[in-house]
């Protein structure tokens, strides 16, 4: 990470979605690990639920999120993987104006591979910007939310990152 000093660190306000037909909020360890790395990043947690595994459910709560000013960000874990129950792309793909980042689960699965070598390609891992939030699709496990904030997110939503970042580009995310 090139952090240049000179820069101010802006925070931002993240909400954080765990899509599970059976994590509670007493088990729920990758939402955990991301909320504790969103708030000693300095950022703001602005909200945090628990979703089923349902593209309609998801949908929903993401357009929520998006419309709601005060949430700059969503990081979701789970449901990315192959089998029939995991719907979070899917979920992404019915939100309005939504622009994919495809860049994001590239580098998503080649950080992976260093960890967990050619399972990676079971991932489904990806982001989309929406009406000028970003979201971002990680898988459940907490090794995977370990490998996205850490290898990409925290880079890429610290304000003071170069030679660029994401938080310098949302006033002009919903530029048309």
């Amino acid at each position: 990470m090139a952090i240049d000093e000179s820069r101010t660190f802006t925070p931002i306000n993240i909400a954080v979605l765990t899509v599970s037909d059976t994590r509670t909020a007493e088990d729920d360890t990758s939402g955990d690990i991301l909320a504790a790395r969103i708030e000693a990043a300095g950022h703001t947690l602005a909200a945090r639920t628990i979703v089923k595994d349902d593209a309609g459910l998801l949908s929903a709560q993401f357009e929520t999120w998006i419309d709601d000013p005060a949430i700059d960000a969503i990081v979701s874990t789970g449901g990315t993987g192959l089998t029939g129950r995991d719907v979070t792309p899917e979920a992404l793909g019915r939100i309005r104006e939504a622009r994919e980042i495809p860049g994001f689960g590239e580098l998503f699965r080649w950080l992976s591979f260093k960890t967990i070598g050619t399972s990676t390609i079971q991932s489904r891992a990806c982001a989309v910007v929406a009406r000028g939030t970003y979201i971002f699709a990680l898988p459940g496990s907490n090794g995977a939310v370990k490998d996205g904030w850490d290898g990409i997110l925290a880079e890429q939503l610290d304000s003071r990152n170069r030679p660029c970042n994401f938080v310098e580009l949302m006033p002009r995310l919903r530029e048309v």
